[in-house]
C-alpha cells in the first residue's frame, strides 16, 4: 500500500513508526528508576531520528568511519539518548552499554562525546555550537569534493544562545546547500514553557531572514519528516532549515508537554507505565491507530 501523498508505501512508514517508538523504549531503559535522565526531548526526537538513520542518510553502520558518510550533529547535546537509541538499534553500540549510560568511564555520557562512543561526530551540549561545527564540517566536505550531507539539531530554546546565528549566516554566506538544520521546536525548556522563559518568536522569519530556505513540518509525522528531507537535498545554492513541530516527552502519557520530564526521575510506576504505552504503540495495527 502506498502514502497517497508521496508515494511511500505505508508498510515502510509503519516500519518507522514502530522503530521510533522502539527508539523511545531503548531512552526509557537507559534512564531507569531512581536517575534523572532527559527523558522529554530525547522522545521528542524519536521520529526524525528514525528517519534520518534508517531513510535518508548515507551511512553504513559496518562502515562508520567513511569519509562520504553523512554527519549528524546534535546540537542540543542533553537530548543524546535517542542519538545512542539510533545507534544501539543499528548495533554500532552494544545493547549490554544500554544501562550503563552516564557511569564513570563508560561508553555513553550525558552529552555526545566522540572520543567515547562510536558514531558521535562531535562533543556538544554547550548549547549553541552545534551549527557552527556543521558548518565547519560541510565546508571542509566540500573543499573536500565530497558528497556528504551534513545534518545539525538544535533546540527551540536553543536558538537563544551562543554563536548559533554567526553560523547560519555563515552557511548562507558559503552557499552551503549540504547542510540542513533541524529545530526539534517542542515549545518547552527546563524551566517552562519557551514562551515563559525566552520566547522567541516566528522562528521560520527569522531563518529565511539568514538566507536559508525554510520548511516546516509536523515533527511527529514519518512521512512529512521525509518528505521535508527529500526537499532538502534537492535544494540548492542555500542551506535548509526544517523547523519541526514536536511535543516534549512524545509518545509517554505522562511526560508529554511537561517540563517536569526535561531532565526528570523515573519511579518504578512510571518505569513500567512508560514501557507498556511503548510497547503497545509497536504492537498496534496499522488499521485503527491515530496519525
Amino acid at each position: 500500500m502506498a502514502d497517497a501523498r508521496n508515494g511511500r508505501r505505508t508498510d515502510d512508514i509503519r516500519s518507522l513508526e514502530r522503530t521510533a517508538s522502539k527508539l523511545r523504549e531503548h531512552v526509557v531503559r537507559m534512564i531507569g528508576v531512581g536517575k534523572a535522565g532527559h527523558l522529554g526531548g530525547s522522545c521528542s526526537l524519536a521520529e526524525i531520528a528514525a528517519a534520518l538513520y534508517f531513510r535518508a542518510m548515507r551511512f553504513d553502520p559496518k562502515n562508520i568511519a567513511d569519509p562520504d558518510r553523512d554527519r549528524l550533529l546534535l546540537s542540543k547535546g542533553h537530548s543524546v539518548l535517542i542519538q545512542y537509541a539510533a545507534l544501539i538499534e543499528l548495533g554500532v553500540i552494544p545493547l549490554a552499554e544500554r544501562e550503563k549510560v552516564k557511569t564513570l568511564g563508560g561508553m555513553l555520557q550525558g552529552h555526545p562525546d566522540m572520543d567515547k562512543t562510536p558514531g558521535i561526530e562531535a562533543v556538544t551540549g554547550s548549547l549553541g555550537q552545534g551549527l557552527s561545527i556543521g558548518v565547519g564540517m560541510a565546508l571542509a566536505l566540500r573543499l573536500d569534493r565530497r558528497g556528504a550531507r551534513v545534518f545539525v539539531i538544535m533546540g527551540d530554546g536553543e536558538l537563544a544562545e551562543g554563536q548559533l546565528w554567526e553560523a547560519a549566516m555563515a552557511a548562507a554566506r558559503f552557499g552551503l546547500d549540504r547542510i540542513t538544520g533541524i529545530v526539534d521546536r517542542n515549545r518547552i525548556q527546563a524551566t517552562g514553557p519557551t514562551r515563559e522563559v525566552f520566547e522567541i518568536p516566528q522562528i521560520e522569519e527569522k531563518w529565511r531572514a539568514f538566507g536559508w530556505n525554510t520548511l516546516t513540518v509536523d515533527g511527529h509525522s514519518i512521512p512529512a519528516v521525509l518528505d521535508a528531507l527529500d526537499r532538502a537535498s534537492g535544494m540548492h545554492g542555500a542551506p535548509t532549515v526544517i523547523v519541526a513541530d514536536t511535543v516534549k516527552g512524545k509518545g509517554i502519557s505522562f511526560a508529554e508537554d511537561t517540563a517536569a520530564f526535561h531532565n526528570g526521575i523515573l519511579t518504578q510506576g512510571q518505569y513500567d507505565l512508560a514501557l507498556a504505552e511503548l510497547q503497545a504503540a509497536q504492537a498496534a495495527p496499522e488499521e485503527g491507530r491515530s496519525a
